[in-house]
C-alpha cells in the first residue's frame, strides 16, 4: 500500500462536519427516483449462496467452507484467488445492459467498483489486482460510464472497500492461500473484525476512493457500511471535501456536475445534512422532510449472482418504488449478472415489467416531490433496514401522494374494482384547500367521472384498467 497522495482541492467545502454540513441534495438527483445497481465481480464465479462466497468459504462452519472443499478441494491449493482467472465476462456487451436499463425506466445507474472481496472493477492504480489486468482484462466501470452517459442515464459508483480489512480473516486461521505472502497484495490485512483499520489502510482506502473520483467523474459516490467506525471519520471528511471540491472543478464535464453530486451512507457514518441517507433493503414509515434512497435487490437471498436465486416480484418493486418516493426517497434496485456477462432473462423480464409500468405512470413518479402527506390507508410499513422482504398485501384503499407544481397525483397500491375513494381530498380535512379543476386516470384516454365531497375525491373506475400492480390519477387544481 501506498501512503497518501490525496491533497484536497480549493472549493466551497473543508474536511470537517460542520463545513460538509453546508452541503445541498441536487435537484436532478431528487428528480431521478429510480435506479438500477449491480454487483458483478470474481464472486459471480462460484455462484454459491451469496456474494460474501469469499469470506465464507474460509469461515469453518459455513455451508461455503464445506462446498468449496467438496467441489474445488483444498483451500490451500485452490483458494479465492483462483476464481479470478475463471471470470472472463465473455459475453458481456455494456451497451446492452445499459439498453435494458432504459427499458426498465431507469434514470440512473450505480457499479460496484470494488466490493469487499478487494478485486477492482476498473483501471486502479494500487493493486494488480484488477479487471484490466486480469479476469475480463476490460475497464469495466470505465466501458459501463461512457455507455450510461451516452443514452443520457447518471453513472454512479459504489465502493466497499472498508471492509477488506477483515473480509478475509478466517483465512488466517487455518492453512489456507490467505496466509501465503505471495497473495498478501490480494487477501490483505485479513486482520479480525473487531479491530480497528490502521493509518496505512485508511490511506490507501482514500487513495482509491479519490483515483475514482479523478478517473471516471461519478455523480454519485455510494459507500457500503462499516465506514461508520471511529477510526474512518477523518478519512471520511477528507474524501467528502475532496469529492464536492473537485465537482464544482468540472462544470464543463456535463450538467449534473455543474449542480452539484452526491455521496450515499449507512448508519450514522455522517451527519445529517452531510450526504444522503441510505437503508439497505429498508424503508420509512412515515414522510422523511431530508431526502433519502433505499437499495434492494431484485434477488431475495443475494446481490450477486448464485444458481437458486428467488426473485421478488415486479408488482411488488412498483409498489414499493410508489412507497419510497411518497415519502421522501429514490429506489435503488440491484441486478445480479452472470459471471459471462449477461443477466438472467427472468431477472430482464421484471426490469421490462417495472419499465411497461413507468411508462404509463411515469410523470407520477419522476421529478415530483413529497405532498403534506405521504399516504393514506389501513395497511402499515415497518421503517428499517431489511424490512422489505416481509410481505405486505396492500389494498385499493392504501395510497400514496406525489406532487409537481400545481398537479397533486394519487396512487393506489392495488387496482380499484369500482372507484377510488381519495380521503385526503376531503372537504372536511382542508388538506387540499384548493379546487379540484380536472381529475385524469393515467394510462387511459377515457373522461373520468369523479366528485368531491365528505367522503372525499371519488373517482369512477373505467370498466377496463390497463395498469396493473398500481394505478395513478392526476389532480389538477391548486392544492
Amino acid at each position: 500500500m501506498k501512503g497518501s497522495t490525496v491533497t484536497i482541492p480549493d472549493g466551497p467545502f473543508g474536511p470537517n462536519w460542520e463545513s460538509l454540513q453546508r452541503y445541498s441534495v441536487p435537484s436532478w438527483y431528487m428528480d431521478l427516483k429510480f435506479g438500477i445497481y449491480f454487483h458483478w465481480g470474481v464472486y459471480s464465479v462460484p455462484a454459491f449462496e451469496n456474494e460474501w462466497y469469499p469470506r465464507n468459504m474460509y469461515l469453518r462452519g459455513q455451508p461455503a467452507f464445506e462446498h468449496h472443499l467438496k467441489t474445488y478441494g483444498s483451500h490451500k491449493q485452490f483458494g479465492y484467488k483462483d476464481f479470478v482467472s475463471m471470470f472472463k465476462a465473455e459475453k458481456w456487451n455494456p451497451a446492452e445492459w445499459v439498453e435494458l436499463f432504459k427499458k426498465s425506466g431507469a434514470k440512473y445507474v450505480v457499479e460496484v467498483a470494488e466490493h469487499h472481496d478487494g478485486f477492482a472493477m476498473y483501471d486502479c492504480s494500487y493493486t494488480k489486482w484488477n479487471a484490466v489486468k486480469m479476469g475480463p482484462k476490460r475497464d469495466v466501470v470505465g466501458e459501463m460510464a461512457a455507455e450510461v452517459r451516452k443514452k443520457g442515464l447518471v453513472f454512479g459508483i459504489s465502493f466497499h472497500r472498508a471492509e477488506h480489512w477483515w473480509f478475509f480473516e478466517g483465512g488466517m486461521q487455518f492453512d489456507s492461500d490467505v496466509r501465503d505472502p505471495e497473495y498478501r497484495d490480494f487477501y490483505g490485512p485479513a486482520e479480525p473484525r473487531n479491530t480497528q483499520p490502521n493509518r496505512e489502510f485508511l490511506e490507501d482506502w482514500l487513495n482509491r476512493a479519490c483515483e475514482l473520483v479523478d478517473k471516471y467523474r461519478p455523480q454519485i459516490f455510494w459507500f457500503d457500511w462499516w465506514i461508520e467506525q471511529p477510526a474512518f471519520e477523518p478519512y471520511l471528511q477528507r474524501f467528502a471535501a475532496y469529492y464536492y471540491n473537485r465537482a464544482a472543478q468540472w462544470t464543463c464535464f456535463s450538467e449534473p456536475w455543474s449542480n452539484g453530486v452526491v455521496i450515499n451512507y449507512k448508519h450514522n457514518a455522517f451527519p445529517q445534512g452531510a450526504a444522503v441517507l441510505n437503508l439497505e433493503r429498508g424503508r420509512q414509515a412515515a414522510l422523511r422532510s431530508m431526502f433519502w434512497q433505499t437499495d434492494t435487490s431484485i434477488c431475495k437471498k443475494s446481490w450477486g449472482y448464485i444458481l437458486n436465486h428467488d426473485y421478488k416480484s415486479a408488482g411488488s418493486i412498483i409498489v414499493d418504488l410508489v412507497d419510497i418516493v411518497s415519502k421522501n426517497g429514490c429506489l435503488l434496485l440491484n441486478v445480479a449478472p452472470r459471471s459471462d456477462g449477461t443477466i438472467p432473462e427472468e431477472q430482464q423480464q421484471i426490469l421490462l415489467e417495472i419499465g411497461k409500468w413507468l411508462e404509463v405512470n411515469g410523470e407520477a413518479i419522476f421529478g415530483t416531490r413529497p405532498w403534506k402527506v405521504y399516504g393514506e390507508g389501513p395497511t402499515q410499513v415497518k421503517g428499517g433496514e431489511f424490512t422489505d422482504n416481509e410481505s405486505v398485501a396492500f389494498t385499493s384503499r392504501d395510497l400514496r401522494f406525489t406532487t409537481k407544481g400545481e398537479v397533486l397525483y394519487a396512487i393506489a397500491l392495488a387496482v380499484p374494482e369500482k372507484e377510488l375513494v381519495i380521503k385526503s381530498l376531503s372537504t372536511d380535512l382542508r388538506l387540499y384547500g384548493g379546487e379540484v379543476e380536472d381529475v385524469q386516470l393515467l394510462g387511459s384516454e377515457e373522461p373520468v367521472d369523479w366528485s368531491r365531497s365528505d367522503r372525499g375525491l371519488i373517482v369512477k373506475m373505467p370498466a377496463e384498467i390497463s395498469c396493473r400492480y398500481a394505478v395513478a390519477v392526476k389532480i389538477v387544481g391548486k392544492p
